[in-house]
């Protein structure tokens, strides 16, 4: 179980850098809102999405 969390948190790490590194280089703003809505759910289902067993 936590080897699927630490390995999620990579992927989300990289996630993260991915879309920074095109942010930077790509600054619009309608590319920055679907970057901050790719994140937040992300960040939804790492952190508060519940799995069935």
């Amino acid at each position: 179980m936590i080897t699927d969390r630490i390995l999620a948190a990579f992927a989300m790490l990289t996630l993260f850098g991915f879309l920074g590194i095109l942010v930077w280089f790509v600054p619009r703003l309608d590319l920055g809102i679907v970057v901050l809505i790719t994140l937040a759910m992300t960040f939804y289902d790492l952190f508060f999405h519940r799995r069935r067993l």
